[in-house]
């Protein structure tokens, strides 16, 4: 396989998916926090409870991994998925035309300085 398409399955997408309660001040709290990780951490939100981040290669996704479980709330049922970087770009983003994406990350591309790599 060459290097160009063997690059293209070495990098990929970390994508977190995650539902946690939000009933109580201190889960509303828990929840806020862990999303506030998530951003510190360099993860873009894609849609409310779904934040993904660029990762080169698979010790980084373990790497990552390990610090989504030290700060994942008691109450909390967290996915987490690997995605090659050809396999994020073949995926589909359906919106309505009035649908109003706020915050959310539009387009993600790999960073530059990865592709680098």
């Amino acid at each position: 396989m060459n290097a160009v398409i063997d690059s293209a399955y070495r990098m990929g997408w970390m994508l977190v998916m995650f539902d946690l309660p939000v009933l109580t001040r201190e889960e509303r709290k828990a929840a806020t926090d862990f999303r506030k990780k998530l951003l510190d951490d360099g993860y873009h939100m894609v849609q409310f409870s779904v934040y993904a981040r660029a990762c080169v290669d698979r010790d980084r996704l373990d790497k990552h991994a390990a610090r989504i479980k030290s700060f994942c709330p008691e109450a909390g049922n967290v996915r987490v998925l690997f995605l090659t970087d050809r396999q994020w770009e073949r995926g589909l983003c359906i919106t309505g035309p009035n649908y109003n994406q706020g915050n959310r990350a539009r387009n993600l591309s790999m960073p530059e300085q990865i592709e680098f790599w």
